[in-house]
């Protein structure tokens, strides 16, 4: 999808910045019930671009009862191709305030320009659409039981649902969430994460103006062991989608046993990218380095993990080296930046623990892992060999841009490597050998394997993991089964 883009100073962007960010609740834009806001920064100048009210349990009580009236009133009743209606008016809105929203989304998640055109804006916009298209094609079946009886199945939706996103992809991921529970026919209250709040608050008066109607799409900010607490044990919220930490969704399934809801989680990995010497070592090398350092590294399937047959190892570590020194750093909405800062101060701090970590374990760093200026949270891209499989830099989501490269001897030892963790999200193989690429594919434990390929998405497809990396398939008709609930109705044709 092609985004034009304007960089002049007084943008759309920076008047949506200078005005104050308030919870969005019942088709209202309003202040949090205890008054609090919070600061958010710019990653790659440490400077502050916004002031967003901080909600808590009243504001999440006043959004959820919001949704239960929407819930029970305009949006489930609506016609199922209305809703779908709206949800396209809405993925103009967003393409028509492109510039706006792109830039929202980079300078408040220290993400390069040229990735935010390249991947979210346009993967939230295929998200949107695609699930439009669902809203009327939601249905059941037939199904013959006796001859004086009419039985079939509906798919109704499962209620009011509480969206909790991560801050690496707030935009595209909450789409993710938000399209096709609107489809179904739920209401959503959504918390954003702290760092990245602003792109969902942008859409969400974009839904207004769209026509969806007050209560559907509630947005509320704020702490996530106060506001995402609250809405995980609220007994009137139906279903919790989360993505983020396996620490955390433990302890929202938990939280939800209260009154059963309905979980999906989307958690960590720490994904192998199996490199045989028989592939083609510059395509897999390059997108390896695409694979870990895309977003600095901040991705749940990122390619942490690098296993190289002995045969090909060197000349790998090598040309992973040099796409590691060449990624570009600088200004955000600089188009040749290619690696932009990671999310926070926090978060540097633990990356570059982990890169000391891995050097006092034995393993080589051949390049990078170092913090780059005194302003903004940039790091030079890691990469390190001799890595052995029991390290913790190879057991542990480092979510940062540093690359564990591994050497393995035949498949057998790769497909141990690369299953010997605890997670199982997602894994890539290449090898001109096409029926082994397709076994290894067959037996890793991954809910996606590229084969001499890495790291594509696309919303028609399942998406998730298990283990550590989650419960449940986000995407395509998963997405549907999600958030619907199935119902049989049976008709006595004798009466």
């Amino acid at each position: 999808m092609s985004v034009a883009y304007d960089f002049t100073p007084e943008t759309a962007a920076a008047e949506f910045l200078r005005k104050p960010h308030q919870l969005l609740i019942d088709g209202k834009r309003v202040p949090s019930s205890s008054g609090r806001t919070f600061k958010s920064l710019n990653p790659a100048t440490e400077e502050v671009i916004a002031t967003i009210a901080e909600g808590n349990e009243a504001d999440v009580d006043r959004a959820v009862a919001a949704a239960r009236r929407a819930f029970e009133g305009p949006w489930r009743t609506m016609r199922a191709a209305e809703r779908g209606h709206l949800l396209l008016k809405w993925a103009e809105l967003l393409k028509r305030h492109a510039d706006e929203i792109v830039e929202i989304e980079s300078l408040d998640g220290g993400k390069p320009v040229s990735a935010t055109l390249r991947q979210d804006f346009p993967a939230a916009i295929d998200t949107l659409t695609y699930y439009a298209g669902w809203a009327d094609k939601i249905t059941g079946d037939v199904v013959p039981t006796r001859d004086d009886a009419l039985t079939y199945t509906v798919r109704e939706p499962v209620g009011v649902v509480a969206a909790i996103v991560p801050w690496n992809f707030p935009l595209m991921i909450g789409m993710w969430k938000l399209a096709p529970a609107l489809a179904c026919g739920c209401t959503i209250v959504m918390k954003p994460a702290e760092l990245t709040s602003l792109s969902a608050l942008r859409i969400g008066e974009l839904a207004l103006e769209a026509g969806i109607p007050p209560g559907v799409l509630n947005i509320v900010p704020g702490p996530g062991r106060v506001v995402g607490d609250a809405l995980v044990n609220h007994p009137d919220v139906d279903k919790v989608t989360f993505t983020g930490s396996p620490g955390v969704g433990r302890g929202i399934m938990k939280g939800a046993a209260g009154n059963f809801k309905r979980v999906s989680l989307e958690l960590g990995g720490k994904s192998a990218n199996v490199i045989f010497d028989d592939a083609n070592l510059e395509a897999a090398a390059k997108a390896a380095a695409a694979g870990i350092f895309f977003n600095a590294g901040q991705v749940c399937s990122a390619g942490s993990r690098v296993l190289v047959q002995e045969g090909a190892y060197d000349e790998v570590v090598e040309r992973l080296a040099a796409r590691a020194k060449s990624l570009r750093m600088g200004d955000l909405l600089d188009r040749n930046t290619s690696l932009g800062p990671v999310i926070s101060e926090k978060q540097m701090k633990s990356i570059l623990d982990y890169v000391d970590i891995g050097e006092r374990e034995g393993a080589s760093l051949v390049t990078g892992g170092e913090r780059v200026g005194q302003r903004g949270y940039f790091i030079s891209a890691a990469v390190f060999a001799n890595v052995k499989h029991e390290m913790r830099i190879s057991q542990e989501e480092i979510f940062g841009p540093v690359v564990s490269v591994i050497k393995f001897k035949d498949e057998a030892d790769a497909l141990r490597i690369a299953n010997g963790t605890a997670y199982s999200l997602a894994a890539g193989v290449w090898s001109r050998d096409v029926v082994r690429a397709q076994r290894f594919a067959k037996r890793a434990r991954a809910g996606t394997v590229w084969i001499n390929t890495y790291g594509y998405t696309d919303v028609r497809l399942p998406w998730g993991g298990e283990r550590d990396s989650g419960l449940g398939r986000e995407h395509g008709t998963a997405a549907i089964q999600n958030f619907t609930e199935p119902k049989a109705v049976w008709v006595n044709l004798s009466a």
